[in-house]
């Protein structure tokens, strides 16, 4: 998250001096989350009863939506107390823990495949349907909304990068004679040259998303966060209440995550879905439901600047942090090293956002049709996933 995302408590909170009642919380539009808290237990009796594996898949999906909107909150809470610096640091390394503990209890597995659907699901969700979501329903009752147009395209060019980068490993491949690998698959075992770049190229991104952090925190703050656009204040929560719930709202995200994993081969095979789209698709999509679901929120407010920042980059940072830290955690846990060898229907579709995230963000301005061609686009991405 970058320090605009620090701000999300605040942008839909209620003003100052009228607290919501409970009721009115959990109705409202950063609250609907936590109605999907009874999923949890829910789903861990299912599992101890063993019950059917796409009944465990689903109730555990829908579990870790609101424990990743809690600990969501926690550290951004967190992070206000600690101030821009090292509150960027705290959301990068807890704001996307959800999707690193899925990611690893399935390298765990040896669902290599799943997890490289799940990093480029998770990126397409972000610039398709995150971005479309929020220009259209931001752009329904206005003629167009405008943002700020430096720092979109700041994010869209670390996007380019990752793009770049994260497309060698498979031309490598292809070009040393060998094959890219197929939808249906689960591991593909790559020879230590294409492990060994891949290692490479995710220290390089970690580096350049570090130096992204150093940009949009420290040297050039203000364009990530222009002054005059502070909301009225909330009472923040102690260090010591927002440690505590992120500490219990970790251990929650963990279980759902194995729960879930543990699940996903028998519920492709009972359902008839592939692996390939449940992870490129729907466990993309889980882990950030209650950030993406802010994004369109805050858009239909007119605030297209957060909308923007929430959408590119959290792409960005799965891009050049939770895909890169997965080939490096790789390395110790699991069969054998993850290789960024994407299969062909994920180099085309990163491929496709990438170019369009960077278009739509380059006048500064959207409207409503745009964000109707993104979903249009993202709904033939996924139509392509679930036949393949």
């Amino acid at each position: 998250m970058d320090v605009d995302e620090v701000r999300l408590a605040d942008e839909v909170a209620p003003p100052a001096g009228r607290p919501r009642s409970p009721v009115a919380f959990l109705f409202s539009g950063d609250g609907w989350p936590y109605l999907l808290l009874p999923f949890i237990p829910i789903a861990v009796i299912l599992e101890l009863a063993g019950a059917s594996p796409p009944l465990v898949f689903f109730t555990s999906a829908l579990g870790v939506v609101p424990t990743a909107a809690v600990m969501g909150t926690a550290t951004e809470e967190l992070a206000e107390r600690a101030g821009p610096g090292i509150g960027g640091l705290l959301n990068v390394t807890f704001g996307n823990l959800p999707e690193l503990l899925i990611a690893f209890f399935a390298l765990s597995e040896g669902l290599h495949e799943v997890v490289k659907a799940s990093i480029i699901g998770s990126v397409l969700g972000n610039v398709l349907l995150v971005l479309g979501g929020s220009m259209l329903v931001g752009g329904l009752r206005r003629e167009r909304q405008s943002f700020n147009q430096k720092a979109a395209s700041a994010q869209a060019a670390m996007l380019i990068l990752a793009l770049a980068a994260l497309t060698m490993p498979a031309v490598f491949e292809l070009v040393k004679g060998g094959g890219l690998p197929l939808p249906g698959d689960e591991l593909v075992a790559f020879d230590h040259a294409v492990e060994e770049l891949s290692l490479t190229v995710a220290i390089v991104l970690l580096l350049a998303y570090a130096g992204g952090l150093w940009f949009s925190l420290i040297t050039h703050r203000d364009l990530f966060n222009p002054p005059g656009e502070e909301e009225p204040a909330h009472e923040p929560w102690s260090v010591r209440k927002s440690v505590i719930v992120l500490a219990v709202a970790g251990l929650a995200v963990g279980l759902m995550s194995e729960i879930l994993v543990g699940s996903i081969a028998h519920t492709a095979e009972s359902i008839g879905l592939s692996e390939f789209f449940i992870g490129a698709v729907i466990v993309a999509v889980v882990g950030n439901a209650a950030e993406h679901w802010v994004a369109v929120y805050v858009a239909a407010k007119d605030k297209m600047d957060l909308a923007i920042n929430i959408a590119i980059g959290s792409a960005a940072q799965v891009a050049l942090f939770v895909g890169p830290v997965l080939v490096v955690i790789s390395f110790f846990v699991g069969p054998n090293p993850l290789a960024l060898v994407f299969n062909g229907f994920e180099l085309a579709g990163i491929v496709l956002a990438v170019i369009i995230a960077s278009h739509v963000t380059s006048q500064g301005e959207s409207t409503w049709f745009e964000g109707l061609m993104l979903l249009a686009l993202y709904a033939v991405l996924a139509a392509a996933f679930l036949f393949a």
